[in-house]
C-alpha cells in the first residue's frame, strides 16, 4: 500500500475487512507506513477511534501498542484543548482543583479523575470526627495531619525531587509523595471539603499553607508531614533568598499564579531534562497563565 493513501480521513466506521487490513499495516514495521495510517485513523473522528478502542487488547501485541499510542495522542490532544480552553476563559480566580485536575488529564488523559475526587472525599470524612472535635485551629492541623500523614503517609519526595510525576495530583495521590506546592494542593482539597479556611501561600522556594481565623493563625508544610512554621522562621526564610517583606509573601496566592508556579516547576525540569516537546507544551500554558 502507498503510505500516502493513508493521509485521508475514514468517512465512517472500516468495514471489517478494512479494519483488518488497517490493523495489519498498523503494525508494519516500516515507520512511514505504520505512522501514515496513524495519521488516517487519528483524522478519523470521534467514530473511527471508538471502533479503534475495541482493540486495545488484539492478540498482536504491536497492534496493542500502536492502538494505545493513537488512543493516547487523542486524548492528549483533546486534554490539551480542554485545559487551554479553561484558562482562557477564566480570570485570576477560579475552581483551582478543578485546573489542576484538567492539567492532570493532558498527561494521562485516561485518568479516573471521578475516583480521585472520591478519595480527597473519603480522606475528609476521615478527617471530620478530628476537625469536629477540635478545640482551636492547632488541633484541627493536627487531625489533618493524623489522617494524611500519619494514616496514610503522604511525605516530600526528598529522594526525587525534580521527578516530573510529583507535579501531578494523579500520581502525588497514587505514590503518597510530591513536592511542597502538589502536596499543599492535596492538603487545601482536603481542608475545603471539610469547610476549613486553608489557603496557599507562595512563599519563595518552598510553597506552605496557612490556617487562619480571628483568633489564631497557622503556616503549615505538607512537605515535612504537616510541620508548622513560624513567623521567625518564615522570615529567615526570606533572608536565605535575600527578600524582605514577610507579609507579602504571607498573602495567599491566586489560583492562577498557583497554577502557573507547578507548570513552571515542570518546564524547568524537562528544559534540564532535554525534553524539548514536553517543555513547548507546558510553554504554551504558561504563555496564556502569564496574560
Amino acid at each position: 500500500m502507498d503510505p500516502a493513501a493513508g493521509q485521508s480521513a475514514l468517512p465512517h466506521t472500516p468495514s471489517p475487512e478494512r479494519q483488518r487490513a488497517l490493523l495489519t499495516l498498523l503494525a508494519d514495521d516500516d515507520p512511514v507506513v505504520s505512522g501514515a495510517i496513524q495519521g488516517q485513523l487519528l483524522a478519523g473522528g470521534a467514530t473511527t477511534l471508538a471502533w479503534l478502542r475495541h482493540h486495545r487488547l488484539h492478540d498482536d501485541p504491536a497492534v496493542r501498542l500502536r492502538v494505545r499510542e493513537i488512543l493516547l495522542r487523542h486524548g492528549r490532544t483533546q486534554a490539551d484543548l480542554d485545559f487551554l480552553d479553561f484558562c482562557n476563559r477564566h480570570g485570576e480566580h477560579f475552581d483551582l482543583e478543578e485546573a489542576v485536575w484538567l492539567f492532570a488529564l493532558t498527561r494521562t488523559p485516561d485518568a479516573n479523575i471521578a475516583a480521585y475526587r472520591a478519595q480527597l472525599d473519603g480522606w475528609a470524612e476521615e478527617a471530620r470526627p478530628f476537625i469536629e472535635a477540635a478545640e482551636d485551629g492547632l488541633r484541627v492541623v493536627l487531625g489533618l495531619n493524623l489522617v494524611l500523614f500519619q494514616r496514610h503517609r503522604f511525605h516530600g519526595s526528598g529522594d526525587d525531587y525534580y521527578n516530573p510525576e510529583n507535579s501531578y495530583l494523579d500520581t502525588v495521590m497514587d505514590h503518597r509523595r510530591g513536592i511542597p506546592i502538589s502536596l499543599c494542593c492535596v492538603y487545601q482539597f482536603v481542608a475545603r471539603r471539610l469547610g476549613l479556611p486553608m489557603v496557599g501561600i507562595g512563599m519563595p522556594g518552598h510553597f506552605l499553607c496557612r490556617y487562619q481565623t480571628a483568633q489564631e493563625e497557622h503556616l503549615i508544610d505538607p512537605f515535612h508531614a504537616g510541620a508548622l512554621v513560624t513567623r521567625g522562621e518564615a522570615r529567615r526564610r526570606l533572608e536565605h533568598f535575600t527578600l524582605g517583606d514577610l507579609e507579602s509573601h504571607l498573602e495567599p496566592i491566586s489560583a492562577r499564579r498557583c497554577l502557573q508556579r507547578m507548570i513552571s516547576n515542570l518546564h524547568i525540569i524537562h528544559k534540564e531534562r532535554r525534553e524539548p516537546d514536553e517543555a513547548l507544551r507546558l510553554q504554551r500554558y504558561l504563555m496564556l497563565l502569564s496574560r
